[in-house]
């Protein structure tokens, strides 16, 4: 079989691959000029380009154009470019060729995302040239998933068990396929949302994709200049306007946050870290469940430990945004495991600012509100340096804020603001 070389040569590639170049290359220039302002100004969009409905059309067009010629193929291809289902609303966000569109698919809002503008921009496979696709072995193809995603998520799948990832059954147009399986393979937020949306509530939904973009589900997003983060009424409706409203929903949604933390740190064959923890990273679905929308910064056990395990002078080197470690000053080593946690950063960044403010002139009482504050404040702040410590305080925060949160419930629901039921 003439192309099954090629297929080796890169299965052996992605074994032997443990991080993209482009995080190495960004880390090396982060060190060369000062690491923190350069990340953050990557991260923050500085050399981001303009997001103009000019360019947005002009990029679907060529990749229908990519559809009509056979190079690419999805189950929305159709839509998009034939039937006129699926039609563009507006841009919401251009960075370095990474694209997030807002589209209407058949009277419902989408979001269509992928991580670089042109098809022929990802990675191609290039043993489709030298043999015939349909000769593939389906045990490789399964490896071939299975590999792309121990190299994004750190975790080892077993190579018949990808998910929903690979699917499909061969047909007349199975090169294409397969080039655009492997260029959604390479957005590893593709993946993440692909593999957890049968496991979790709190990921975004993949509807479909065509080529390159993938669409998900249109949530209400939060925004930190927000009064309550997230715009309620826009996600549930005029109901929850009002201050005691706002006490009630923001009790819904500060529960959800809970679950998900739990969710993240127990559920999984390993525990989910969520490195970048802002408002706008988080969306509200109708019953208010909390749901991660971007989780470029999210990293299973194995993939931060390798991200955290650096050289090191001091605490502050050992800093990945959200993700903290602590520096051994005898071997100037950051420390593999994590010594902050996901529930410290949500009691920081999303509850301080909520129960200092948003409960006022609501009928929960104000001994509760106080209790409240000090529950979120001991979590944010723990009072212990050493990581088993913090892990213990931690559960016991959880359970705390659990316990909290559901007095503050019975008091709306006894004071009568609590009678609408979200669903």
């Amino acid at each position: 079989m003439r192309g099954m070389p090629a297929l080796r040569r890169l299965l052996r590639a992605r074994l032997g691959r443990r991080c993209p170049a482009a995080l190495l290359l960004l880390g090396a220039l982060a060190s060369a000029v000062g690491g923190v302002f350069v990340l953050l100004l990557a991260r923050r969009g500085f050399f981001s380009g303009r997001c103009t409905d000019e360019q947005s059309h002009r990029i679907l067009a060529r990749l229908c154009l990519d559809y009509r010629k056979g190079a690419l193929t999805g189950d929305l291809c159709e839509d998009l470019c034939v039937a006129q289902k699926l039609i563009y609303k507006r841009c919401l966000y251009y960075d370095q060729g990474k694209k997030v569109i807002q589209a209407d698919w058949r009277g419902r809002p989408v979001i269509l995302k992928s991580k670089m503008e042109i098809f022929s921009s990802y990675q191609h496979l290039g043993f489709l040239e030298e043999m015939e696709s349909q000769s593939i072995p389906e045990a490789d193809l399964f490896l071939m998933v299975a590999l792309e995603i121990k190299n994004a998520l750190g975790l080892e799948l077993p190579s018949n068990n990808t998910g929903p990832l690979w699917t499909r059954g061969r047909g007349p147009h199975w090169k294409a396929q397969l080039a655009s399986m492997w260029s959604l393979l390479q957005q590893e937020e593709y993946i993440y949302f692909s593999v957890l949306q049968d496991f979790s509530k709190h990921v975004l939904r993949v509807i479909g994709s065509c080529g390159h973009f993938y669409a998900v589900e249109y949530l209400t997003a939060g925004h930190a200049w927000h009064n309550t983060l997230f715009s309620v009424e826009d996600a549930v409706g005029a109901s929850f306007s009002g201050i005691k409203s706002k006490a009630k929903a923001i009790t819904e949604i500060a529960i959800s946050f809970l679950d998900m933390v739990n969710h993240f740190d127990n559920d999984f064959s390993h525990r989910l870290h969520l490195c970048d923890i802002k408002p706008e990273n988080f969306a509200i679905r109708n019953d208010l469940t909390v749901v991660a929308i971007d989780v470029d910064m999210a990293f299973f056990e194995p993939k931060m430990r390798d991200i955290l395990e650096q050289n090191c002078t001091g605490d502050e080197d050992c800093n990945f945004f959200d993700c903290f470690s602590k520096c051994d000053l005898r071997s100037r080593k950051c420390g593999a495991v994590r010594a902050n946690n996901n529930l410290q950063v949500i009691c920081d960044k999303i509850f301080r600012p909520w129960f200092s403010l948003n409960f006022r002139g609501s009928t929960v009482s104000f001994p509760l509100q106080l209790q409240l504050q000090k529950a979120v404040h001991d979590c944010a702040e723990p009072s212990y340096d050493d990581v088993t410590l913090l892990h213990r305080t931690s559960l016991t925060s959880l359970s705390t804020l659990y316990q909290l949160l559901r007095a503050s419930q019975m008091e709306l629901q006894k004071s009568g603001s609590y009678s609408h039921q979200v669903h």
